[in-house]
């Protein structure tokens, strides 16, 4: 396990002390949750965002595609 080292506001410190009191865990451990909530947030985000820009590929190409389809259509019955 790597040691990391960091510079806290006086008063976010206390807040993590007196939460990490309240939950009856270390210091350290209260943080190592906060970053691995903090990542999986990050990660979470990064899924939505290109799930978002996928779908909106995909509707771009089904939009595509149903115009072809129309125009097959409409020529057939012409």
């Amino acid at each position: 396990m790597t040691t990391l080292s960091l510079r806290l506001p006086d008063e976010l410190l206390h807040e993590v002390d007196s939460h990490a009191e309240q939950l009856h865990i270390p210091r350290a451990a209260y943080v190592r949750k906060a970053l691995e909530q903090m990542n999986a947030s990050v990660a979470a985000q990064r899924r939505r965002t290109r799930l978002k820009e996928i779908s909106l590929r995909v509707r771009t190409e089904s939009m595509r595609v149903n115009a072809e389809f129309d125009q097959i259509e409409n020529a057939s019955h012409a």
